[in-house]
């Protein structure tokens, strides 16, 4: 109501952000990434070719990765009590989309012959925990002295069709940096991952029949405005990430 979201925002406006570099010093690279409450603990480990994940094929080929993502959401971020074991549909999604989003900015294998792993546990959550996961992992990535091509961050986008129901003139509105509860009763879940420049990975899930183009539109715009807040506030990141590879 009154062009103000249920947590007082405006449409375009995100939630607060905090990031912090080398909170574990013995881990190769890490970083602690927050925006309003959703958090997410990101940790970067560097191995030789041995450590590369592999991959079960249908015939008797064996595949294997040199870099990887795995995300982890235990129910005490959301205030739950719950088992804790293998990963779940939902984790290993989210895993793989925000593996999408970092995996184009990473040097060439030539240029850096590692085996990279990266860990994001959520320690919070209210929406958009797996492009925080980008974010935290993108900056752990940097403070373990990986040469990224470029940083990139995500965000998370909504939609009310019928602003009507909310007090509103009808028009569609496009919310940024949408919290949990406005995922749940909005009608898109579009995530986008990148930098000003373009988009490495996107996600979108609606409740309704489809969306107009105009309206997507609006929203990857709106989306790369975001993207572009969120890399300036990661590059506050305290202390700054590290240009070297760790001595450990």
């Amino acid at each position: 109501q009154g062009e103000k979201r249920s947590d007082g925002r405006s449409a375009c406006e995100l939630r607060p952000i905090n990031s912090q570099c080398g909170i574990l010093p013995r881990a190769h690279g890490s970083a602690l990434f927050t925006r309003g409450e959703t958090q997410a603990l990101a940790v970067v480990t560097l191995g030789d070719y041995q450590m590369a994940q592999r991959i079960d094929t249908l015939v008797d080929t064996e595949e294997s990765k040199s870099f990887y993502l795995q995300y982890t959401f235990p129910p005490s971020s959301v205030g739950e009590v719950g088992r804790t074991g293998a990963p779940n549909r939902r984790e290993i999604g989210h895993g793989m989309l925000a593996e999408r989003a970092l995996e184009p900015v990473l040097p060439a294998e030539v240029d850096f012959p590692y085996t990279i792993r990266v860990e994001s546990t959520i320690t919070e959550s209210n929406g958009s925990s797996s492009m925080a996961s980008v974010c935290g992992g993108c900056l752990a990535l940097q403070d373990a002295g990986v040469p990224i091509k470029f940083p990139v961050a995500g965000i998370a986008m909504g939609l009310v069709l019928d602003t009507q129901e909310f007090g509103g003139d009808g028009t569609p509105l496009i919310l940024s940096d949408i919290t949990g509860s406005e995922d749940a009763s909005g009608d898109m879940d579009l995530k986008v991952a990148g930098n000003e420049h373009g988009i490495s990975a996107f996600q979108m899930d609606i409740k309704v029949v489809g969306i107009t183009l105009p309206v997507m539109e609006q929203a990857l715009l709106q989306a790369r405005d975001g993207r572009k807040h969120i890399l300036n506030e990661m590059l506050k990141c305290s202390p700054p990430p590290c240009k070297a590879l760790s001595p450990h």
